[in-house]
Order: structure tokens, then C-alpha cells, then sequence
């Protein structure tokens, strides 16, 4: 395929999208559009209905984002015209900030709503008549309630990782909000799973959907996997030792409590490491302060639990650590793929105790491959590995031996640069 004949097909303007989000989008630095862009922008600028299966980080903001923008600008309607929920404040507060980016140049408004901050604040924000309401399936139901929000002239309603809503027991709430919009409306979901509950929503929610496929459980390819058997007592000693290591100059930590994800940032913190917790706990204010500093690297060390750290879009995270192995074999593929991004190197571990075996079983299964076993001196499990049926996966580039000649291949200035962050 020629170059001339790939730029036709990626750019934006193909779309033939208002001039002003034309601006929006070059002034974001948008360069083409990304392959699930490519598949739903037509369908939601057509007014179709669309369920979308798509992991984080692949683009779907800006594929709904848009085609939401342009009718707004082609179509003025009553305010609020558009309803997107999200599972957290976080997921919610990063929705918005697109928005805003790719409509910055128009005058449509947006607002968000969700725990954790005064009501009385978003029910101010809300008399502005703003045209898009993006929020939490909870404080909206809240506000329908106290007769803030009328979602009576909704022309669009967005469903966004719709399968985390319903891991967090949202659905009974996303029914009622469900029951106070028109029946005459785009219908547009997105999901990274399609367990039977969601697919149930969805055939209920949706009229002859355009349906995408891009939710993959193969993780990308520039992640390098690494399984530790250990004994639960020795995670944490494990976990240091990681940290302290040359080419982890920034991680993601997943808990499964929050009560071990605030303690294990404390005593982290206590020695030295400039790490900060995300729990869901915390003040808005709090989790606003602990994801700014993690992305502009003022802390090196995340810790957190699988639901506060939905909507988490950092770029360069060179470690993700299962401390405590996922849920789910699904939530494994969504919390590594926040490393290994845009072609970047990433490396993904997973503590596993003598009773996790059953995931590793059901992940391996998942993915299609077994994930690579590691040991570490002075780390040694005292419990016996279950076979792995597909040892061929073994004989790879991604192997051990292959990963430890990429890490000491690796620019020393990540050391010199990671020792600096250390001594402040």
C-alpha cells in the first residue's frame, strides 16, 4: 500500500468532522486516527447505535468523543443531550479532559459529576445548562433524585467500560438512570470483557448495534511477563527488591485491599521510596494529588486496588507488580497493559502463593500461552510448581535468558536517572 493511499485512510479528515474539532484535534496532537476510531467514528457520526469491545488505552475516547462533538455542532438540542457513565471519579475525570481538549475551540459545555466532592458544587454546575454530563452511575442517580438533573432531552447515552460498572455492582443503578432517559437515543457501550450479564444489557440496550472488536486477551507484545512463586510472608521483601532494582524507574503496584495498598505505600514511603497510594478511600482531592504526582513523576511508585485505579492513563510505567494476582484472568491483560505502551518496552510481575495456582491455570488458558517462571536468589518458593502443559511457549525471545540480555541492554542513564529520583 502506497503512503498517499495509508494517510487517506487514517486521516481524520476523511471524517469531514466540524472545522473547529478539526483544530481540536491537530492542537492535540493527533496525528491519524487509531484502528478502533476508524471502525466506530462513521457509525456514530451515521447515528448508529455501537457496542465496542476495547481494552484502556486504545483510543475509544476519541472514538465516541467525536462524533458526540459533531452533532452538537451540526445539531444544537436541549441540555443536557449527552449522558457518559464510567465506573470511577478517575475513568470519569479523564472522559472529561478529552472532551474538553478536542472541543476546545467550540463553545459546548461539559461538566462532571461524581462522589467524593461537594454536591452542591456539581449541582451549580449543572444550572449552566451544560450540553455533556459525564459521571458515576451513583451521583447521578443521586442527583435525578434531588430533581438537579432531567436527562429527558438525551439524544446520546455512552456506557463506558461497562463491564467494570457491573464488577462494582453499578447495574442496578444504571437500570434506574436507564428508566429516565427517552426511549429515541444513540446507544453507544463499551466494554473489555463480555461477561453474560453485560451482553444481556446489551442486547436489551442496543438497536442493530455497529459492533467493534478490538478487545484482545493477548497481551502486546512489547510486555515482557514474569511469574515469582512465593510464599505470601516474603511478597513484600520480594517486592523491594524489585523496586530497588536499575531499570524499575516507575511501577504500577495492584493490591487486592485497600488496606494493603495504603499500608504497603506507607512503609515504602518509610524507606525512602517515593511512593503514593490510590485507594477508594481517599478524598477526591487526595486521588487528584496522588495520580498528578505519579504523571508528572514526582512519585515513582503507584499503589494501588484494581477499582481506584480504573481510568489510569500514564504513559512510560516501566514495571507493572501483581502483589496480589487479579480477580479475574481478564483483569490480568487490563492491569499490565499499562505498560508496554506506544512500542515502549514494559515488564509485567505476578506474585503468585500456593493458592493462587488455580488463576495462573485459568489465566495461562486465557492468554494462550503459559507465563514465564522466574526465580530470584534468596527467593525460593516452598510450595511446587504445577506443570505447564505448553512448554514449546517456553522457547521464545521472551524467555528468561532473553529478558535479562534486554535489561542490561538498556541505557544506563535509566540508572543514573532512577538514583537521582532516589536521593530526593
Amino acid at each position: 500500500m502506497s503512503s498517499s493511499n495509508f494517510k487517506k485512510q487514517t486521516d481524520f479528515e476523511q471524517f469531514a468532522l466540524h472545522k473547529t474539532l478539526n483544530k481540536g484535534i491537530s492542537d492535540a496532537g493527533f496525528k491519524s486516527a487509531r484502528p478502533i476510531q476508524l471502525q466506530t467514528i462513521p457509525a456514530g457520526l451515521a447515528g448508529k447505535d455501537v457496542l465496542g469491545l476495547a481494552q484502556t488505552g486504545t483510543g475509544k475516547t476519541a472514538a465516541f468523543a467525536l462524533p458526540i462533538l459533531n452533532r452538537l455542532l451540526t445539531k444544537p438540542s436541549k441540555c443536557p443531550g449527552v449522558l457518559v457513565l464510567a465506573p470511577t471519579r478517575e475513568l470519569a475525570t479523564q472522559i472529561a479532559k478529552e472532551f474538553r481538549l478536542l472541543s476546545q475551540f467550540t463553545t459546548i459545555k461539559i461538566t462532571t459529576v461524581y462522589g467524593g466532592i461537594s454536591i452542591h458544587k456539581q449541582i451549580s454546575g449543572l444550572r449552566r445548562k451544560p450540553e455533556i454530563v459525564i459521571g458515576c452511575p451513583g451521583r447521578v442517580l443521586d442527583l435525578i433524585r434531588r430533581g438537579a438533573l432531567y436527562l429527558g432531552a438525551v439524544k446520546t447515552l455512552v456506557l463506558d467500560e461497562a463491564d467494570h460498572m457491573f464488577d462494582m455492582g453499578f447495574l442496578p443503578d444504571i437500570q434506574k438512570i436507564l428508566s429516565e432517559l427517552p426511549a429515541s437515543r444513540q446507544n453507544l457501550l463499551f466494554s473489555a470483557t463480555m461477561p453474560k450479564e453485560i451482553r444481556k444489557l446489551a442486547n436489551k440496550l442496543l438497536n442493530k448495534p455497529h459492533i467493534v472488536e478490538l478487545a484482545d486477551s493477548t497481551p502486546a507484545s512489547t510486555i515482557d511477563h514474569a511469574l515469582y512463586l512465593i510464599p505470601e510472608k516474603r511478597k513484600q521483601d520480594l517486592l523491594k527488591h524489585i523496586l530497588n532494582s536499575a531499570d524499575c524507574s516507575s511501577a504500577i503496584v495492584f493490591t487486592r485491599t485497600k488496606h494493603r495498598a495504603r499500608r504497603l505505600a506507607l512503609q515504602l514511603s518509610k524507606l525512602g521510596h517515593r511512593a503514593v497510594g490510590l485507594q477508594g478511600n481517599m478524598s477526591q482531592a487526595q486521588r487528584d494529588k496522588a495520580m498528578g504526582g505519579f504523571r508528572t513523576g514526582h512519585f515513582d511508585f503507584l499503589i494501588a486496588t484494581d477499582i481506584a485505579a480504573r481510568g489510569i492513563d500514564v504513559s512510560n510505567v516501566s514495571y507493572v507488580i501483581n502483589f496480589d494476582v487479579p480477580g479475574t484472568p481478564e483483569a490480568y491483560t487490563h492491569r499490565i497493559g499499562r505498560t508496554g505502551r506506544s512500542d515502549n518496552p514494559g515488564i509485567a510481575c505476578t506474585f503468585v502463593t500456593k493458592e493462587d495456582r488455580g488463576w495462573v491455570r485459568s489465566t495461562e488458558r486465557m492468554i494462550g500461552a503459559p507465563i514465564p517462571r522466574r526465580t530470584i536468589e534468596g527467593f525460593v518458593a516452598d510450595f511446587e510448581d504445577e506443570p505447564v502443559r505448553n512448554k514449546s511457549s517456553h522457547n521464545n525471545p521472551r524467555s528468561s535468558q532473553s529478558n535479562k540480555k534486554k535489561r542490561n541492554n538498556r541505557p544506563k542513564s535509566t540508572k543514573n536517572r532512577h538514583s537521582h529520583k532516589r536521593a530526593s
